[in-house]
């Protein structure tokens, strides 16, 4: 039987969003995360138990899938399907976004880190997940901007996705980094070269829904 982390009044709070809390905690001595997702009062009691229980377990196996892709996530230490909870290595490092928005963040070491990014992505794609909430806010680098990159919160993600899913996270990203970044073309080259090198097969469909679901966006 897996340790115990430590009891939630010894949990420290660490983010909280719309569909789950974070907390810090003890595990056995290592730093680690426990991921709850919230009890929403509007959903009827049995459906969203369901759908907790549902995205609990998904988010796991893709966590574990990822890295057997050469993906990195952070490891899995213990899943609690009754209480929906998920307990998560907790891994160091600047998020992408932390990284683009540091004036100090070399240009070369950014090109670096964002086209390692473009390669697990399509890496990613290339094995059959989808992210789904794919922003540079869910990416860190646990060694620098030279090392390979982390996803986190595969909470949105699917297994075997369509091409439309495959280019929704590709227009997120493309979204985020023109949206942080002045000047936006050389990243975004970097980051689809990198695509390219991870998801060889099916790079040029999956840029070509990206651009039909950028079109679809700026003239709704």
């Amino acid at each position: 039987m897996p340790p115990e982390p430590s009891p939630p009044s010894e949990a420290r709070p660490v983010a909280r969003g719309a569909e789950a809390s974070i907390r810090r905690v003890d595990w056995w001595g290592f730093p680690a995360l426990l991921k709850e997702r919230d009890a929403k009062s509007y959903r009827p009691k049995a459906l969203d138990e369901r759908l907790r229980r549902e995205r609990t377990r998904t988010e796991a196996r893709l966590l574990v899938e990822a890295r057997r892709l050469g993906v990195r996530t952070p490891i899995l230490y213990d899943i609690d399907l009754v209480h929906h909870r998920l307990l998560l290595e907790e891994l160091p490092g600047p998020t992408l976004r932390q990284l683009l928005e540091d004036p100090a963040s070399p240009a070369e070491a950014l090109g670096a880190a964002i086209r390692a990014f473009g390669e697990a992505v399509g890496r990613l794609h290339a094995g059959g997940i989808a992210h789904g909430d794919l922003t540079s806010s869910n990416v860190l680098y646990p060694d620098g901007p030279l090392g390979p990159p982390a996803f986190l919160d595969l909470s949105m993600g699917s297994r075997n996705p369509g091409v439309e899913e495959l280019g929704i996270d590709l227009h997120l990203v493309e979204a985020d980094l023109s949206a942080l970044l002045p000047r936006p073309a050389p990243f975004l080259k970097a980051f689809l070269e990198g695509y390219g090198t991870g998801n060889p097969d099916r790079a040029k469909e999956v840029r070509a829904r990206a651009r039909q679901i950028r079109g679809r966006v700026r003239y709704a």
